[in-house]
């Protein structure tokens, strides 16, 4: 049985602790828009879900035969078009491909990696040779639509006949070849990114990351600078490419294995720029804030708690 002083000891104790937590988020400005200044710019295929969209359809809607005949005559992206009315002419319908997408495998890490970027106030994008209504498809399907503030790919649409068409994201009738020879004339990855930067820069200075595994995000890799951070799949054509060329990539770069691994460095990564962020001299201060302190006042309350008392009840 407690005493009183006991009993009053442990109150006071609590409501300090309750106190300093308020205090420690409130320095430390986590959620809302703390984040903001990070943006991070995922891929789709074999980054967010575990293989290719494309092939996925191809391969579960058993079009993988013609698929084969047509690939050494056709550019992927109109094969794939190709492809949608295919399955159209076979009686397969638009609800017939979304519940194909629905099956996707897509790791549970990848999901609480995606939302916990996001509910930290990151800014989340997609840069996708893939195409619109694959990628919706899965990510609202997963919950994680909401999650993302911009989707780039290639367009898609349902036509009148009921036919999934799928577009080229720059139309290579209209747009100059852009001369990169990571890419598919389709879609430049490098172009999308700088796009990106440009549209973010009045809002102030950003930190990217760019998460990554195919060889067309090679070019979009060599628009970070020294400052961002590159997240290359290991032994995945990107990090085959970043290791052959190391000195052309400016970026830090940290790459993964699996999905928890993604999960702990994006984390750590995020953390570590807004940590720096606040160790830097404030417009408002005269003297820099103290990092130590920034960093310890998190883990400070958790010391405090195993002492606590119990409350008689």
């Amino acid at each position: 049985m407690l005493s009183w002083l006991q009993y009053l000891g442990a109150r006071a104790l609590q409501k300090a602790t309750l106190l300093h937590n308020s205090l420690s988020i409130q320095q430390l400005g986590i959620g809302g828009g703390a984040m903001a200044k990070v943006v991070v710019v995922f891929d789709f295929d074999k980054t967010i879900i575990d293989c290719d969209s494309d092939n996925w359809v191809v391969e579960e809607l058993d079009v993988h035969g013609l698929f084969a005949q047509l690939l050494p005559s056709l550019p992927w992206n109109r094969l794939m078009d190709k492809m949608m009315m295919e399955l159209h002419s076979r009686g397969k319908t638009i609800q017939d491909i979304a519940e194909c997408l629905k099956k996707v495998p897509l790791h549970p890490r990848i999901i609480s990696t995606i939302k916990s970027a996001h509910a930290s106030g990151c800014d989340l994008r997609v840069v996708s040779d893939s195409n619109y209504f694959f990628i919706e498809t899965v990510l609202k399907h997963n919950g994680l639509m909401d999650c993302f503030s911009e989707i780039n790919t290639n367009p898609s649409y349902v036509d009148a006949e009921g036919r999934l068409r799928i577009l080229q994201y720059h139309d290579v009738n209209k747009f100059p070849s852009h001369g990169c020879t990571s890419c598919p004339p389709n879609m430049c990855k490098g172009l999308v990114m700088k796009r990106i930067q440009a549209s973010v820069s009045a809002e102030g200075e950003k930190q990217f990351i760019y998460v990554g595994d195919g060889k067309n995000d090679f070019c979009p890799a060599l628009t970070l600078k020294e400052t961002d951070a590159l997240m290359p799949r290991k032994n995945f054509p990107l990090w085959e490419l970043i290791c052959n060329n190391k000195m052309l990539v400016e970026a830090n770069i940290q790459e993964w294995s699996d999905w928890e691994e993604l999960e702990t460095k994006l984390h750590n990564l995020t953390n570590t720029i807004f940590i720096e962020e606040k160790c830097s001299v404030r417009s408002d201060q005269l003297v820099p804030v103290d990092c130590k302190f920034e960093t310890s006042s998190i883990s400070a309350p958790a010391a405090v708690n195993r002492n606590v008392l119990p409350v008689p009840q």
